[in-house]
């Protein structure tokens, strides 16, 4: 549990005004000074996350906010990245203080979380204080904005069990129901992964899709064959029995194809990570704009972690170059990376993102959604290299689902 990724594990935020103990709760259900408490109100500045098991639920991180009431232009700035943590929410925590009636923040902040369909309990805090008067307070809050609301304290009666358990209650079943690959393939299947070991391969380990796509295998019974990209041939050629399905790293799409004999379906962990994390479908319409992309466009390219930039680096080397040799000019591009996207994406006309392994699947559908409002096609690295390798067509070939032409 301790080595769960954060992007795997279900991220639960805290929101509120300041000085309503949002901070004390975080502690108090992790059992650890995580976020500095202080009666100071806006003691909580950036978002503080810990990650930690919650039973029954699995790895689960917990993510502090600022007070949406903070003040001041450093007091909007932290307000805005509070806001900007629904993008990543599975599920909210509602804080108010015992007494305090909910005023618009509130019902601006429960507006939002419907409109993103994000589960929510709430927690009357420092209910301790006054325990009847809580009581009746969650009773009202609950029918007012319809989801649960518990009395709470994280010093004294009645603690933060009632709150572990609502959010036991609430917590979303389905956000890991897409798999990576277990249901393209069957016990017993033999799958062939291939892995590029090269100047942009972590040293001494392999990346977190490559370990996804592993695991899933041996889960569903099946055979696992890490192989580089150089060693394919001759690998394929020694099997006995052709194997069920390629994956491999999307950068080697065009020597992987041509390797592979056209009966053995073909993929990659990019593509598998479209669907896994996102919107496969919508993602493959998004790279048909590459044939209209002219020189001179603007395009963002959106990498969701920072990492140390290599020589031939995917995405401000290898990825520009050949787009730039696909439209014939230049183009010019734009980068965003880590948890924060331009706020106006009306201005590309394409979004290039990577596979979203390091962030939740909830934030990257969100951003397919904004994507999406502002009328901008968005693809990934891996769909947008296959289409300008020629191959993407047979690298969609093992989702029978999809129909795609024109591609």
């Amino acid at each position: 549990m301790a080595g769960t990724p954060t992007s795997l594990r279900l991220h639960i935020s805290f929101f509120g005004r300041r000085n309503v103990g949002k901070s004390s709760l975080v502690n108090a259900l992790t059992g650890q000074a995580v976020a500095l408490v202080s009666p100071v109100p806006g003691t909580t500045t950036d978002p503080v996350q810990r990650a930690m098991e919650l039973k029954p639920l699995g790895p689960v991180v917990l993510i502090d906010t600022a007070g949406l009431d903070d003040e001041g232009e450093l007091g909007r700035l932290r307000v805005e990245r509070t806001r900007q943590v629904l993008d990543r929410t599975d599920l909210a925590v509602v804080v108010l203080e015992c007494g305090q009636e909910p005023g618009e923040l509130e019902q601006s902040l429960v507006r939002a979380l419907k409109a993103r369909r994000i589960p929510a309990v709430g927690a009357v805090n420092k209910a301790d204080l006054d325990p009847a008067a809580a009581a009746r307070q969650a009773a009202a809050c609950s029918k007012r904005f319809g989801f649960p609301f518990v009395p709470t304290s994280a010093t004294g009666s009645p603690g933060v069990e009632l709150l572990r358990q609502a959010i036991i209650d609430q917590a979303p079943g389905d956000r890991q129901q897409i798999p990576l690959l277990a249901d393209l393939i069957r016990p017993g299947d033999l799958v062939v992964l291939v892995v590029p070991i090269d100047s942009g391969a972590p040293k001494g380990r392999l990346i977190l899709p490559q370990v996804q796509a592993i695991r899933e295998i041996l889960d569903a019974g099946g055979t696992a064959l890490v192989v580089r990209d150089r060693d394919l041939r001759k690998v394929l050629e020694q099997l006995p029995d052709r194997p069920a399905l390629v994956v491999t790293d999307s950068q080697v799409f065009a020597r992987v194809d041509a390797d592979t004999p056209p009966e053995i379906p073909l993929t990659s962990f990019s593509i598998l990570m479209a669907r896994h994390k996102g919107d496969l479908r919508e993602m493959v319409e998004g790279a048909r704009a590459i044939a209209s992309l002219r020189p001179g466009d603007r395009v963002l390219i959106a990498e969701a972690c920072t990492h140390h930039r290599q020589p031939d680096d995917i995405a401000t080397v290898k990825i520009p170059r050949w787009l730039r040799s696909h439209v014939g000019g230049d183009l010019e591009f734009e980068w965003a990376r880590g948890r924060e996207m331009p706020p106006d994406l009306g201005r590309y006309r394409l979004i290039i993102h990577c596979g979203g392994c390091m962030i939740n699947r909830r934030l990257m559908v969100s951003r397919i959604r904004r994507a999406r409002a502002a009328g901008v096609p968005i693809v990934n690295y891996g769909i947008c290299i296959a289409y300008l390798m020629g191959v993407l067509p047979r690298a969609l070939s093992p989702f029978r689902d999809l129909e795609v032409s024109g591609l």
